[in-house]
């Protein structure tokens, strides 16, 4: 007995002496968790199958069926400005990306990040986190006709990453992407040392290196890592053995789909029962006069979004490999609704193109829609069937209304439809909850503060001698354990197409692409009305104009404001006949 107890006191003292030398050598306590945030690509609120959809998503719906659903999370309508906001916890326009990659001469609207921001993996790196991203960064412009010395100053590494895979622009071939870079060199899918697959296709590209840098990760610090797809944005490429598990799927059109998302959505609750189906858009499936082909771009979607999936399996398989599953927050979100954009359906490209030489091993794609494939081979547009290499096709308006059931509208728009996206939540270190959803509304710049709260990081005033904007989100921390979080309220511009948020109660307006020439205001209130079918400004012209107030003075905060004039580099019109001084 004295023996065992030797023997325990023993090994306390060791255990003690062990704990306290980590401490005096910075060692990271087991308790600050790893996180991946995972961004998908011009997806709607129901494609996924865990919130309404019946494509075949098993890894996203066993991290919600462990953790937990959001059903009220927003992003920005529009892929570059979502990123800059999920990457520095601001609205976009005050990250300097209120647009797209174009300057547009006025604050808001720089057309990349600004340096009064920090991202994600800026922030965590002072923390002692590893830093890895794989996927899409769209946050600072690809400049085509700059291949051998581009500025990188907000490329991945110079904005706190440790490592990168992925592309610099928005979008591109699937089998042949524009620049693809690895670290800080472009590089091109047969010329990358680091990765040779049998078959190219970025999803699978992105999933693999991200399964790679958890595999090669130095366990004694925790990591960061954002994944960031492209899938499932035009063009509507996938592998042929995806394609293949739907077949028949949607051969009943896109009525039946639509009305069996809803009746899904409301059985598991994600819309309660006043939110009702909105109209359909188009005509009737059964006066479609080419199903053969509207069927082949659903299947082809469809199978890009099973890709992913099965990519995220093996990022968390690669977890679990290494017992680092338990202790790993993930998040998964979209960039904005599906995309109603005719990508390629109104060309028809490409059928009086001859076959050349394929490009050679160090030849770079610089095209976003290549005119021909890496083996020589014309890319056709117009209405194809889409999948392979040789297409480059959208999948319509149609299908898009599908994909944002039960909402309105469309990618570019900040109805529900354009900017609701799922956020599935899994950490099973940190939130006992499984299977369970969560009504607290959301916003993309509520990311960066969670991960800065879970983290233990400090989130600076400055850095590197520039005084850094303060976060604008909440941390969601409180909302997984149950907890309600009070916010003022979330706002939204792009394209002029506005919108507030306070409470319930959203008031927005279309713009048109056109700033300067808006809609009236709407009025909805989304316990009631989460559809937006029932306008209710002219009832309440009061709070329309207190929510107008109140839109109009953040937007000057935020740099939504002022407007940049549509016109080319913001310069005023030359008169036609200037007078001679």
């Amino acid at each position: 007995m004295k023996t065992l107890c030797n023997s325990i006191f023993s090994y306390s003292l060791v255990l003690l002496v062990t704990v306290l030398a980590s401490s005096l050598q910075g060692a990271e306590p087991a308790r600050r968790p790893n996180i991946i945030v995972i961004l998908a690509d011009d997806m709607g609120y129901s494609d996924i199958g865990c919130y309404g959809g019946e494509i075949k998503t098993p890894a996203l719906d066993s991290l919600a069926a462990n953790g937990l659903r959001f059903t009220q999370f927003y992003n920005t309508a529009r892929c570059c400005p979502t990123r800059a906001s999920l990457l520095t916890g601001l609205y976009p326009h005050q990250a300097g990306v209120g647009h797209m990659m174009n300057d547009r001469k006025v604050e808001g609207y720089r057309g990349q990040l600004n340096r009064k921001c920090m991202t994600m993996a800026e922030v965590l790196k002072t923390s002692g986190y590893s830093t890895y991203m794989s996927g899409k960064w769209h946050v600072t412009p690809y400049l085509a006709n700059n291949l051998t010395s581009p500025p990188k100053e907000n490329w991945p590494l110079q904005r706190g990453f440790d490592r990168f895979y992925g592309t610099i622009h928005g979008a591109g071939s699937f089998f042949d992407p524009n620049s693809l870079t690895r670290n800080n060199t472009y590089i091109s899918p047969d010329n990358d040392p680091e990765y040779q697959p049998e078959t190219y296709y970025y999803t699978d590209a992105i999933s693999d290196n991200a399964v790679k840098y958890i595999r090669e990760h130095d366990k004694q610090k925790p990591f960061f890592m954002y994944v960031a797809y492209t899938a499932a944005h035009w063009p509507m490429h996938a592998l042929e053995k995806d394609i293949a598990k739907y077949d028949g799927v949607y051969d009943a059109g896109w009525d039946a789909i639509r009305e069996a998302r809803y009746k899904k959505s409301r059985a598991i609750g994600l819309v309660n029962e006043n939110c009702q189906l909105s109209p359909a858009v188009n005509r009737g499936w059964e006066n479609e006069t080419e199903k053969e082909w509207r069927v082949r771009c659903m299947e082809v979607y469809a199978a890009m979004v099973d890709s992913m999936d099965q990519g995220i399996g093996r990022i968390t398989g690669e977890l679990k490999r290494r017992g680092e599953f338990e202790n790993t927050l993930v998040f998964y979100m979209q960039d904005n609704g599906g995309c109603a954009e005719k990508y390629g359906l109104r060309a028809n490209n490409g059928k009086n193109l001859k076959p050349r030489a394929a490009m050679a091993k160090d030849e770079l794609q610089t095209l976003m829609t290549p005119r021909y494939t890496r083996a020589g081979l014309p890319v056709l547009t117009g209405h194809v069937m889409p999948g392979p290499a040789t297409t480059a096709i959208g999948y319509d308006q149609p299908w898009a209304n599908v994909s944002n059931t039960p909402f309105r509208e469309y990618k570019h728009w900040v109805h529900e439809g354009g900017i609701s996206t799922p956020l599935v939540v899994h950490w099973p270190a940190g939130i006992s909850a499984k299977n369970q959803l969560r009504r607290q509304p959301g916003h993309l710049i509520d990311i960066m503060a969670t991960c800065v709260d879970v983290s233990g990081a400090n989130y600076p005033k400055q850095y590197k001698g520039q005084a850094i904007r303060p976060l604008e989100g909440l941390s969601l921390a409180p909302v997984f354990a149950g907890q309600k979080i009070e916010r003022e309220f979330i706002f939204w511009e792009h394209e002029g197409n506005c919108a507030i948020r306070v409470g319930d109660w959203k008031l927005v307006r279309k713009g048109g692409q056109r700033p300067g020439k808006i809609d009236n205001w709407e009025l909805y209130n989304l316990q009631q009305d989460r559809s937006e079918l029932n306008n209710l400004a002219a009832e309440k012209p009061a709070l329309v104009k207190q929510l107008a107030e109140q839109w109009e003075a953040f937007a000057l905060h935020a740099h939504a404001r002022p407007w940049p004039t549509p016109r080319k580099n913001n310069q005023p019109k030359k008169p036609k006949n200037p007078k001679k001084s």
